[in-house]
């Protein structure tokens, strides 16, 4: 099973397992993970599940779409060169995904 690795701002991890076709966002909120929010359920309408995914990975996921670029620029937490809506990020073969979850998400 795939793993998804969200650090907290303070530093500390919590690992969980998803499944192949499941989303960042989606195993976050289904296992309560602090700091993702996805007040839209993942359709791509808010920011609120903003994470900086590891540099080594982006290029494992699919570039950000015109959508989810709009959306960033409406995060609370300044956006960087790795950020991306963990809604947008679907595990597909991945067997480890590394994500930092920001400071603020509302």
């Amino acid at each position: 099973m795939p793993k998804v690795f969200y650090t907290q701002p303070d530093g500390t991890e919590r690992i969980v397992e998803g499944v192949d076709g499941d989303s960042v966002m989606r195993i976050a909120v289904r296992n309560g993970v602090s700091g993702i929010v996805g007040q839209c359920g993942g359709s791509l309408s808010c920011a609120t599940c903003h994470v900086f995914l590891a540099e080594e990975e982006m290029a494992g996921f699919p570039p950000v779409s015109v959508d989810e670029d709009d959306m960033l620029d409406c995060a609370a937490t300044d956006r960087e060169e790795n950020s991306r809506l963990s809604c947008q990020l679907v595990l597909d073969g991945h067997r480890e995904v590394h994500v930092t979850i920001p400071q603020e998400q509302l």
